[in-house]
């Protein structure tokens, strides 16, 4: 096999490979010299609607660029406007005309038959960004104050024993999924992870809670900006976490 590579001008270059007798092109696209740079984004979250139905997209409070430089627009663009979009148009697919059509998320996700993955899959999918999107923000991050300042000291000794312990489950966990913090019965907070787009609301999950933080490990959260570097997003991540959403969260759970 002979290779011959035609170099262009242009931002990408194409490789052109002939085999044998048989003319063969192949364009393979090769990356720029800054292997992290991405695209910056002119949509707009608020143009994304669902399909007609009963769960509908609940909006971001910022824009696709405003989570610059610890999350790039177009991941975030990406990540909202067609994966989480898709969990929530499936969904509507999915109770589309059940007695679900009438539930909540959350009795959905409490009540789910594990066995109906149409359901399983993209109900989760949907809550579980929800939540993800709700607790970020722009010029975020640092340490938490309040009520959940003083859970956080009494479950886990400290904030950086906190966070080292969830960091180290988001590291840790394989392929796809996420890290949680949820609120139990007992008042207590534990560290908890779930595989695909399970969450701690299900039937089967290992640590039942009620969720008031997550974090995204699936590779579709990062890999545009980090590539294989879950380790750099994990770390950003604290940079734009709302600890007054997260508060807030809790707050919902004492009321």
């Amino acid at each position: 096999m002979k290779k011959n590579i035609l170099v262009l001008t242009s931002v990408l270059s194409l490789f052109l490979i002939g085999c044998k007798d048989k003319e063969e092109l192949i364009e393979v696209d090769v990356p720029s010299a800054n292997a992290t740079e991405t695209k910056a984004s002119v949509g707009d979250p608020k143009s994304v609607v669902a399909n007609q139905g009963a769960f509908q997209m609940k909006g971001l409070n910022y824009g696709y660029n405003d989570l610059d430089p610890y999350m790039d627009a177009q991941t975030v663009e990406t990540h909202y406007s067609k994966h989480h979009l898709g969990y929530c148009n499936k969904l509507n697919d999915a109770v589309k005309g059940t007695p679900l059509e009438t539930m909540s998320i959350e009795e959905i996700l409490r009540d789910l038959d594990l066995k109906n993955s149409a359901l399983r899959n993209n109900a989760g999918g949907y809550y579980n960004h929800n939540i993800f999107w709700e607790i970020l923000a722009p010029k975020a991050g640092g340490k938490p104050t309040g009520k959940i300042e003083e859970l956080i000291v009494k479950d886990f000794g400290s904030f950086d024993a906190f966070k080292t312990q969830f960091t180290d489950a988001a590291k840790g966990l394989f392929g796809s999924g996420w890290v949680w913090l949820v609120y139990q019965n007992d008042g207590t907070l534990k560290i908890t992870t779930t595989i695909n787009q399970d969450n701690p609301l299900m039937p089967n999950a290992e640590i039942k809670g009620y969720p008031l933080m997550n974090l995204d490990v699936w590779e579709h959260a990062y890999y545009l900006k980090y590539k294989n570097d879950r380790a750099k997003y994990i770390e950003n991540f604290w940079q734009l976490i709302d600890w007054s959403k997260v508060e807030y969260r809790m707050s919902l759970m004492q009321q």
